[in-house]
């Protein structure tokens, strides 16, 4: 088919699949666990919307599986996903570079996406590559994240639409949280990109859909398989974004939409609350209030509840059979009690907040690269478990060296 003079040439830019990512301890009645079914169930949704939407082109900006040696079950799940979209699309374009995660860091270990190429898709995994398509007067600058020289960014002057499809980091425009969680081998300045110069600049890496330039945008990932999950729903809700997504575009009149995917999951962000000056048994019926009134209930969702200026000892006393009711329910319920900030008066340095070794703890686990198979939350309240053990075991009186007092 010629669409040299086509009036239109679409393509959908969908990104971070991070299929086989695994989160909690639940278990489907298959034995899958249960974050990594959802993962794959979100990736089936994205390849429905995207065979019903018939672009020209489909471009994956990488991170298609959350470990360089993913589970057969994981790579029988995208080869199928794929033949579904190649046999679906057959005069579509399908482009896949690899992520980050999907790079290995040992040479002599080849990529997993080259497992897809008999389908029709271009893998571009090794090292960026112009691919060029004269029927559509398209030309296709596909660069990895992979350690090492990059290429110089710049468009085919011979073809009529040029498309930079990219995974890696712009620089200034994450926030610092999601870089130091997460760092992509490429980090590029928006100046050494110039999106001015090419018909569409797709980008991989972040998690959250976001436009950098006119015609520059992350399509952000299908599911919250950041170690930063929280941050990105807030970061949704501010900007107005509807969850995770997929991206049309069309090359020829510029036409944007952003297609919002169905939720497999409901993560609840309950309101968060100070707890100064309140019994344990008021902070217990506190919690359940915020549970109770929680829209369409919390069964089988991902839940947070932050509660503020908790004492140690108040947390202690909390009624643990509620809470571990509440987690039944829940597919993760997480209580996030935070101790009441201290106010330096005396001693060295600048007055202000000093951090609690709770606290720094705390963010150190939560910043630190984990295993997908690991529960964060499960790590950081061990962590924490531990320190309190600390402190009622300094806590416990002692004999002296005269005996006791």
């Amino acid at each position: 088919m010629d669409h040299a003079g086509s009036a239109t040439l679409r393509l959908v830019h969908l990104s971070d699949f991070h299929l086989g990512f695994r989160q909690y301890q639940r278990l489907t009645a298959a034995g899958i666990n249960q974050r990594e079914a959802d993962v794959a169930q979100a990736f089936r949704n994205a390849i429905d919307r995207t065979i019903a939407l018939k672009p020209d082109l489909v471009l994956v900006a990488g991170d298609v599986f959350h470990n360089v040696r993913p589970t057969n079950p994981a790579i029988l799940h995208a080869f199928a996903q794929f033949s579904r979209l190649t046999r679906a699309l057959p005069d579509a374009i399908v482009i896949v570079i690899a992520g980050n995660h999907d790079t290995p860091r040992a040479s002599e270990t080849g990529c997993i996406l080259k497992l897809f190429q008999p389908l029709g898709v271009h893998v571009v995994a090794d090292r960026a590559e112009r691919l060029s398509f004269p029927d559509r007067n398209l030309s296709v600058l596909a660069v990895p994240d992979t350690p090492g020289g990059r290429p110089s960014l710049a468009p085919d002057p011979s073809a009529r639409y040029n498309v930079l499809l990219l995974h890696g980091e712009v620089e200034g425009v994450l926030p610092e949280a999601a870089r130091s969680a997460d760092r992509a081998s490429i980090a590029i300045p928006p100046s050494e990109i110039g999106a001015s110069r090419w018909s569409y600049v797709a980008l991989g890496h972040y998690h959250v859909y976001r436009q950098i330039a006119p015609n520059a945008y992350y399509s952000g990932s299908l599911d919250y398989t950041s170690t930063n999950s929280w941050g990105e729903i807030s970061e949704e809700h501010d900007s107005g974004i509807a969850g995770k997504g997929i991206i049309e575009h069309d090359l020829a009149t510029g036409e944007h939409h952003f297609h919002s995917l169905p939720v497999v999951r409901r993560w609840i962000d309950l309101r968060s609350f100070s707890a100064r000056g309140m019994s344990a048994a008021e902070l217990d019926a506190a919690i359940r209030e915020a549970i109770d009134g929680c829209e369409g209930n919390i069964e089988d969702c991902v839940i947070r509840l932050l509660a503020r200026d908790v004492p140690r000892h108040i947390a202690r006393e909390l009624d643990q059979k509620a809470l571990r009711e509440f987690r039944r329910r829940a597919l993760h319920f997480h209580l996030d009690t935070r101790r009441p900030e201290v106010t330096r008066t005396h001693g060295y340095g600048a007055p202000g907040r000093r951090p609690s070794l709770r606290d720094i703890v705390r963010d150190k686990l939560r910043s630190r690269v984990v295993d997908s198979e690991m529960s964060r939350d499960a790590l950081v309240d061990l962590g924490t478990r531990y320190l309190d053990e600390v402190d009622r075991l300094d806590t416990t009186p002692r004999a002296s060296a005269d005996g006791l007092q």
